[in-house]
């Protein structure tokens, strides 16, 4: 089953009653994004913001078939996926950017709507998410971007990526252990974590250079941290500094 757009974009909002109040509705949202979002020092327009929605939309669709993501109230895909997303932009530094363990495309999808002029990868070992994620890249002709369907252990790239991002899905050392083959010289990987992770990061290995940012996601009343790693043979800049 492939549930697509159907007849459009809106499709889902398409409705012969009350199709002022759905205008209404999804202009409200295109405002809230917009001004979270500016909270966040990222600027959206309203045609980026409406394709994020969309995207959301599409989300909610395969959702019902494929069971992509546990999160369904609308409210919540909202914070939890987009504006979550967008908190790491600020922080993206360099051309080629990775999104490991993207799941649904989150950040990454997110990112690349946001942010053409990066090249990214999105990496995920889960076949159904990643036909998502493809699906997604086409619909948006996000031609800046592509899915990669590998286990990142796996997964031997030609050239480094400038960063490496993902909402780690394991803990902090394993993560970085993973990923390290992925890094450009002088590349940095970022961490999104919830809670302090100040005691996990006790468990990596000395030879990388740690920052602990705090995140404010507006509306998501949970805690967020962004976790900033660089091998320190190839860190210049003093803000990382090295853990003692």
């Amino acid at each position: 089953m492939n549930p697509g757009f159907g007849r459009g974009f809106f499709c889902a909002y398409a409705t012969p009653n009350g199709k002022g109040k759905v205008m209404a509705d999804r202009l409200a949202e295109q405002e809230h994004l917009v001004a979270a979002a500016a909270r966040l020092h990222v600027r959206l327009n309203t045609g980026t913001a409406d394709q994020l929605l969309t995207l959301l939309d599409e989300l909610a669709r395969w959702n019902r078939a494929y069971n992509l993501t546990a999160v369904r109230d609308r409210g919540e895909m909202i914070t939890h996926h987009l504006l979550d997303s967008l908190s790491v932009l600020p922080a993206l530094a360099g051309p080629r950017i990775i999104d490991v363990g993207t799941g649904a495309g989150f950040p990454g999808l997110v990112l690349a709507l946001v942010d053409p002029d990066r090249e990214y990868t999105l990496l995920d070992s889960n076949g159904k998410k990643i036909r998502f994620v493809e699906h997604a890249l086409r619909t948006f002709a996000l031609r800046h971007a592509r899915a990669v369907q590998s286990r990142v252990e796996d997964y031997r790239p030609t050239s480094g990526f400038d960063t490496v991002v993902g909402r780690a899905y394991a803990p902090a050392a394993r993560f970085a252990a993973s990923c390290r083959h992925l890094l450009a010289p002088g590349g940095e990987i970022l961490m999104m974590k919830g809670r302090d992770p100040a005691a996990e990061l006790e468990a990596l290995a000395t030879e990388w250079l740690i920052q602990v940012e705090p995140v404010e996601v507006p509306g998501l009343h949970e805690a967020r941290h962004l976790v900033r790693l660089r091998l320190a043979s190839g860190s210049t800049d003093a803000p990382l500094r090295e853990r003692t």
